[in-house]
């Protein structure tokens, strides 16, 4: 039996694994939500489209979930973490590129000059993805990626990167999966980067996590062996209306829930409510700046605007962070 069916079971049985790795006697499954309209809302939910006979009973094959990632399973302040990565990744080589000194965008994250790196636009950005994410192969990528987990820091919270997950969203993802629910992530991040960690941090296999993608094409190595290589090219963006499209070419099935944060998650958020028969669309509110952060419509990273005014309007879930979560982040780890 597998560490995560062991979960689910426990789970199922009134149980919740605490962080420390304890097993801990629990009636409330998810018991760092706070008591309110936010926890009653997915409470009622989960409890109506599992009673079978029940008028609004939904099959286990059709009790899909989709996640947006960042801001919404864990942080994205004070930039998204695989741009965090791609800028450490640009002062790891650049000692074998010595012309990056005086060359945009680069010169600007090896100087830590933010502002320079901010007027070099989505052009620059997409430089500094394409120079540490592309010619490489797949798996070379997949080892850079769990090297920097394993070892980089919060600029300000001094933790892990993967210590910075929403510890609510956790015992979320495995309530629904101990009621039949199959969990995704559908987010604009990139789904290689994100495949290297979903699994072992929100227990969300490779194959359950839609993202954006890069080229990648097929070769034999020097050593005759087959591979994948990535290319500094886009493919697919995963995010505002590409989300929906994610969605059908890669799940096959319209979510009954949605969690997002931001505008990105709005046209995923639409299309889950748009289906016929229950459905629950919510939102990540932002507003702990003590525990967290707190932003929301003038926020260049994780915007909350259009799909907040459009969420109040049609009685989406708007959970708030400072008085919905009890806890936000588990417990530091010694």
């Amino acid at each position: 039996m597998t560490r995560r069916s062991i979960l689910s079971l426990t789970l199922a049985a009134g149980f919740s694994l605490a962080a420390a790795g304890q097993v801990v006697a629990q009636t409330d499954p998810l018991p760092s939500w706070n008591q309110g309209a936010a926890k009653t809302a997915i409470l009622d939910f989960v409890a109506k489209v599992t009673r079978e006979g029940g008028p609004d009973y939904v099959k286990p094959a059709e009790r899909i979930a989709t996640f947006d990632n960042d801001g919404t399973l864990w942080a994205e302040q004070p930039a998204y973490f695989q741009l965090l990565f791609a800028f450490d990744e640009v002062k790891r080589l650049a000692p074998q590129h010595p012309e990056w000194k005086g060359k945009e965008p680069y010169r600007s994250v090896l100087a830590g000059d933010m502002k320079g790196l901010a007027a070099s636009g989505e052009k620059g950005l997409l430089q500094l993805v394409a120079a540490t994410h592309g010619g490489m192969t797949t798996e070379a990528f997949e080892k850079s990626v769990a090297d920097w987990l394993a070892t980089a820091r919060h600029p300000t919270k001094k933790r892990p990167y993967s210590e910075l997950v929403y510890q609510p969203q956790l015992e979320l993802l495995a309530y629904l999966r101990a009621n039949g629910f199959k969990t995704f992530i559908v987010s604009g991040g990139g789904v290689e980067f994100m495949r290297v960690f979903a699994e072992k941090v929100y227990g969300i296999p490779p194959e359950q996590v839609v993202g954006s993608s890069g080229v990648v094409k097929f070769a034999i190595g020097p050593d005759g062996k087959p591979q994948l290589l990535k290319q500094a090219k886009v493919e697919f963006i995963d995010d505002g209306p590409g989300k929906p499209v994610g969605i059908n070419r890669f799940i096959g099935r319209r979510p009954i829930l949605a969690f997002g944060n931001s505008d990105g998650d709005l046209q995923m958020l639409q299309y889950t409510v748009g289906g016929s028969g229950p459905r629950l669309a919510l939102i990540v509110h932002h507003t702990d700046a003590e525990r967290e952060w707190a932003y929301d419509r003038k926020s260049s990273i994780g915007k909350l605007d259009k799909a907040l005014d459009e969420g109040r309007a049609k009685g989406w879930t708007i959970v708030d962070m400072k008085t919905d979560w009890k806890e936000v982040f588990p417990p530091a780890r010694p």
